[in-house]
């Protein structure tokens, strides 16, 4: 029998066996007959040891040099012969110089985590008291890839058709409401999947998911003594490592197969999964953080830096990633290919995006390497590419991010035009009628697709304390109320936070009805936030970054206490799914294409056929031809919208239905609960069809029949 001469070892160190390794992939992998490889990166080290941990024991085993043999180019790659991979931990040790004004920073006594390691250990369980003498916590693990997936794969949902949900994993489950298993972990977000179902989800938008220190910044609140922590994990210790505390399993090392099952689970049910990710910065800071991997491994490459060798800070948090040197843009590749190849991730949404336009200095590029990168890299052509189009350097690309046909936006001017709208503020009808036809204005050639509507996120006010609260109420953050945005757009509707006066309640609940039957009529696509649907508040807090308690918990309860809430929610979501009119891939030609007696969209005011645009104007309506929509293909019913934003009620004017056909109401939300809202299918015929009353500050959906 043939003996392969490359899984013979050929070296022995202090007992282990080993020979020079493949030099891709990066990372470890086991190879045949369980040998590992392993392969890092480091154009400007001088040396490099692997060292190598016995599981959670706090010194190496043993710590093996590796010699110029084992270098390949830039590449340090060794295979190891005879060792467990379960029950093993490893890092490097990178020498080389330390000259921060030529931008190195090396130092051999620091233990660096691997960038293309699979799995984390040292904080398998959210919030373990760390040991701060640790001299490795974050601790490279290696994995096998053998988990089943019965056939599952990527579900290509039209983009037109997604109803986005932004969640965050622990929040969404950790109050006792939730009555679940392991709250807070994927294993507890997957026996919520019937509630996703039943309020009409495809999509599902998760927070960063991948190893952050939760421990990063933590610290008292001098007010109350309570901890405050990086919750949300906007702040990545590693790309590739999904978070071992997020999951029940974590303190087995089984965060992988967690993970991997309820994104089959969500699959199985329909539902799409889009990850946050953060290629923007990492958790190392500026000059004065932690060692943690990049900084120790190659701080030049990694990051951006100025001529005197500090970071550029475009993201807000002490350094910026450098995105567009090619062996920062490749990893950013391997890394997405990963998620999508062996987690079937659907699609991802970048933080901050526009740090991936810039150059190694910072400056805006025309044509981004990384970003065009993206849009055509063939194993991510299936996936959703959304970006949130701005940055913490003031860099703001809304309508102008390089597309290169493929890339979505965050449309951060659809959420101040609606706020404006809803706070009944002038000279906003103009712009409303771009953005309820998907922002032709901004994406002029992209069409519709491009534009990610939302109202709320996670960064800014809830839905309820839009209509709660004038200004922001951050001083459970311990900042003196100085941190979280002060441009909310939001109206608390007569009083400042919670009221027993019924009027103001009910306007407020008018409010929320109207801001989801705006959003779900829009063209483009949805995005709701986490609790939204049920009125979820946070006390007036727009910025709850730091906050592991009820703030950011997402209570159940609400969904009694505010039943009729998700009730409007769940049927406003199931209308526009029944509506293809509502999902067009290309923007409205304003014509009769179809030789059908109307145009695809028209627009109209208190006046059928004449919209006013003026600078006191706060009404505007529209009606959406059955027969043009998704561009012709599919025949629907007509819908008209009436949207007043006065504070009294106004006569509105009907245009005439054609073919002999009726004006049937499906939604008015300044009726009562039980009233407002009806199934589909079930709409009532409309008394007078020639002229509605639409009350003030409310919205009205007629659907021809």
């Amino acid at each position: 029998m043939d003996i392969r001469i490359d899984l013979s070892p050929t070296h022995e160190y202090k007992g282990i066996k080993y020979r020079r390794g493949q030099v891709l992939p990066f990372g470890s992998s086991v190879i045949d007959n369980g040998a590992i490889n392993f392969s890092v990166y480091s154009s400007s080290a001088t040396s490099c040891t692997l060292v190598l941990f016995k599981k959670k024991a706090p010194e190496p085993f043993v710590e093996i040099p590796f010699t110029q043999e084992f270098r390949i180019g830039d590449v340090y790659c060794m295979t190891i012969f005879g060792l467990n991979f379960e029950d093993l931990e490893y890092g490097y040790r990178m020498d080389g110089p330390f000259l921060p004004e030529q931008g190195h920073r090396f130092d051999k006594t620091k233990i660096l985590s691997d960038p293309y390691s699979r799995a984390l250990g040292g904080r398998d369980s959210w919030m373990d008291d760390p040991n701060w003498c640790n001299i490795y916590p974050h601790r490279s693990r290696i994995i096998h890839q053998d988990f089943d997936w019965e056939g599952d794969n990527l579900l290509e949902i039209p983009i037109e058709d997604l109803i986005i949900y932004e969640a965050h994993v622990r929040a969404f489950t950790k109050h006792d409401s939730s009555e679940v298993h392991s709250p807070g972990t994927f294993s507890a977000l997957r026996e919520k999947i019937p509630y996703l179902k039943e309020l009409g989800i495809n999509c599902i938008e998760l927070m960063p998911i991948y190893e952050f220190d939760e421990w990063e910044h933590s610290r008292e609140n001098p007010e109350t003594g309570e901890t405050l922590v990086n919750f949300w994990g906007y702040s990545t210790i590693n790309f590739f490592a999904p978070k071992a505390a997020y999951a029940a399993t974590g303190k087995y090392g089984m965060q992988v197969d967690e993970l991997k099952t309820l994104v089959k689970e969500l699959h199985r049910n329909g539902i799409e999964v889009i990850l946050d990710v953060v290629f923007n910065h990492t958790a190392e800071g500026n000059e004065h953080g932690p060692y943690i991997s990049f900084r120790g491994l190659d701080n030049k490459v990694y990051y951006m830096l100025t001529p005197e060798g500090y970071y550029y800070n475009f993201s807000g948090t002490g350094n910026t990633l450098n995105c567009n040197h090619p062996r920062v843009r490749n990893m950013v590749l391997d890394c997405l290919r990963y998620w999508a190849s062996e987690f079937h991730i659907d699609g991802f949404r970048f933080d901050l995006a526009a740090i991936l336009g810039r150059d190694q200095s910072g400056a805006p590029l025309l044509n981004p390497p990384l970003v065009e990168s993206l849009a055509y890299d063939p194993i991510l052509s299936s996936c959703k590419l959304v970006a949130e189009a701005w940055d913490a350097g003031g860099l703001y690309q809304v309508g102008s991010f390089p597309a290169y046909g493929r890339w979505g936006e965050w449309n951060g001017k659809y959420r101040d035009a609606i706020r404006k709208l809803l706070k009944s503020e002038s000279g906003i009808i103009s712009e409303l009628s771009q953005r309820l036809m998907g922002s032709p204005d901004l994406y002029p050639y992209r069409g519709p697709t491009a534009s990610i509507n939302f109202i709320t996120c996670h960064d800014g006010f809830t839905l309820m304390d839009m209509v709660s609260y004038n200004r922001k109420h951050n001083e459970a953050n311990g900042e003196n109320n100085n941190d979280g945005a002060n441009d909310n757009n939001s109206w608390n509707c007569g009083i400042e936070g919670e009221t027993s006066d019924k009027a103001i309640n009910f306007l407020r609940r008018q409010q929320i009805k109207n801001a989801l039957t705006i959003l779900m009529v829009s063209q483009g696509i949805p995005m709701i936030l986490m609790g939204d649907e049920m009125g979820r508040t946070k006390n007036g807090n727009n910025n709850t970054y730091c906050h592991d308690n009820e703030l950011n918990w997402l209570n159940w309860k609400l969904l009694e206490q505010n039943a009729d809430i998700f009730n409007y929610a769940q049927k406003i979501i199931h209308f526009r799914k029944a509506h293809p009119v509502l999902r067009n891939k290309e923007h409205f030609q304003h014509r009769d294409y179809k030789d059908a007696g109307l145009p695809d969209i028209s627009f109209h005011g208190t006046r059928a056929w004449y919209a006013d645009y003026s600078q006191n104007s706060r009404v505007l309506a529209f009606m959406l031809s059955g027969e043009h929509a998704k561009g012709g293909t599919i025949t629907d019913q007509t819908i008209y919208v009436g949207i007043n934003m006065y504070w009294d009620g106004l006569e509105f004017e009907l245009p005439q239905t054609q073919h002999n056909k009726k004006w049937y109401v499906f939604a008015n939300t300044s009726m009562p609960d039980g009233h407002d809202i009806t199934e589909v299918g079930e709409e009532q015929i409309l008394v007078d069809q020639q002229k509605i009353i639409i009350g003030g500050r409310s919205v009205i959906i007629l659907v021809s029949k």
